[in-house]
């Protein structure tokens, strides 16, 4: 059965019957019973692919890449540390990690607001997996009719042994991607070592069936499904949309009317445009969209159907772009606007958020001091008759190799040090040290000092201090 929807004729200025197949209304969720991916090669295919496996590989290999004693990209939660190569984020460092999310979240609106939803086409992790699981398909069922055809036949040894042989390498590409993004926060030797030889924590274990089961779910399963109903970015992409902006567009002017005719059929004769309404582009979606209905949000600008169009397009002698990368106001021959206020101003905001992490990246501090008084007793007065105030010291080296640091205090006349004052810290660790510092009363003419803890150390034949305020007590 089928349902008749209108849409405007921009070439005669009328509204004209669109036929479009009725959905299954208590199967709206399960768009695997309907949707199926028809494959096709073109420009922006290869583009897509090859974007697609550049992505893949990075994602795959860059927790094998060492950096020293470990690996280049490494997320400690346990030990609260960042290891981006040579760059290290401690926690009192967690703007610099804002400012790379903000720098990542600007840039995504900066390219969606010229280019459109490019991301959710070529490197939106969705796509590319979806993408290799529509693959491992169409290599052990068959193109997009044999694989509808396989679906609808009674089970047999044939399907049995196909659909096996396809889930069970999706199974082993979700464990894959599951173990590999565990490596970006355990050491990829621990996680491959003691996965393998049955000796990892529960929680390892739990996190990579998780991972396994979620790639599992959404590339093999749901797909379109999380694009279309749960991705929050397809919802919120109109913002960043205007007339400008470019997408996967449909020249109604030159298209209609459509319908098919033969190669050598000329189509103003027969009251025709160039489409002949041959459905490949809705056949190789993979959001299962008409892309002829205009733009609509499930788009994912892949450009698979500008492909199939310009295909046909070539087989039947017409011009290619009929589908194409283009902007609203180009199909409505309005002159584009390149510069516009909202693609300006996430540059600019990009642009600033990129410098403040590349300064803030170059001058972070590769030592950090921090003070914690005693509280239970503000002074005493020791046997020497000295004012005697009692600090912890933690020291922070925020470098990869061990440094020695030389301790003082500025704002105290001619004060005593009681504990060491030379002290050698391992890199990456904290050292918490505990010390008190005297004076004579006579020296002192306030209850309350302002002092300077000082850090000094020499790093590549520079010397390197930090200072912490703290306060010294007396009666």
């Amino acid at each position: 059965m089928n349902v008749e929807s209108e849409k405007k004729d921009y070439s005669k200025g009328e509204r004209i019957k669109i036929h479009q197949p009725d959905v299954n209304k208590s199967d709206r969720f399960n768009p695997r019973n309907r949707i199926y991916v028809r494959a096709i090669e073109g420009f922006w295919t290869q583009i897509r692919r090859r974007l697609g496996w550049v992505a893949m590989l990075f994602f795959l290999l860059l927790p094998w890449v060492p950096w020293g004693d470990r690996q280049a990209v490494w997320f400690n939660l346990a030990e609260q540390k960042f290891h981006i190569f040579g760059l290290t984020i401690w926690p009192q460092d967690l703007t610099l990690l804002a400012a790379l999310l903000t720098i990542a979240a600007f840039g995504l609106f900066f390219v969606t607001t010229y280019l459109g939803r490019v991301w959710c086409g070529y490197t939106c992790p969705q796509t590319v997996w979806t993408f290799i699981f529509i693959w491992f398909e169409e290599k052990f069922e068959g193109a997009r009719n044999k694989r509808m055809k396989l679906d609808q036949m009674p089970w047999s040894l044939n399907k049995i042994w196909r659909k096996t042989a396809k889930h069970l390498c999706w199974g082993l590409v979700s464990l894959l991607t599951a173990m590999t993004f565990i490596s970006y926060f355990v050491p990829t030797n621990i996680v491959y070592g003691e996965v393998f030889g049955g000796s990892a924590s529960g929680v390892i274990y739990f996190w990579v069936a998780l991972f396994t089961i979620a790639t599992y779910g959404n590339a093999g399963w749901m797909r379109e499904i999380m694009c279309i109903h749960m991705c929050p970015y397809s919802r919120f992409q109109s913002v960043m949309f205007d007339k400008n902006t470019y997408i996967v567009g449909y020249d109604a002017t030159r298209g209609e009317s459509r319908g098919p005719r033969s190669r050598k059929a000329d189509p103003k004769a027969l009251g025709l445009g160039d489409c002949i309404d041959c459905d490949l582009c809705v056949q190789v979606c993979p959001t299962g969209i008409d892309i002829r209905n205009g733009l609509q949000y499930e788009c994912i600008n892949c450009g698979a159907c500008i492909d199939a169009c310009d295909n046909t397009m070539e087989r039947m002698g017409y011009q290619k772009g009929l589908i194409s990368y283009t902007t609203e106001n180009r199909l409505e021959g309005i002159k584009e606007r390149v510069l516009r206020p909202k693609l300006v101003g996430y540059g600019v905001v990009l642009a600033i958020m990129t410098l403040i992490f590349i300064y803030a990246s170059a001058t972070i501090d590769p030592v950090r001091i921090d003070i914690i008084r005693d509280r239970n007793q503000l002074f005493r007065e020791n046997s020497q008759g000295l004012i005697e105030n009692t600090f912890t010291l933690k020291i922070l080296n925020k470098t990869e190799y061990q440094h020695e640091y030389q301790l003082s205090v500025d704002g105290l006349p001619d004060y005593k040090w009681y504990g060491p004052q030379t002290v050698i810290v391992d890199g990456g660790e904290v050292l918490t040290l505990p010390i008190s510092v005297a004076v004579d009363p006579v020296n002192l003419s306030r209850t309350m000092t302002k002092v300077n803890f000082k850090v000094v150390t020499e790093m590549d034949g520079e010397k390197i201090e930090e200072t912490q305020e703290s306060r010294f007590f007396s009666q």
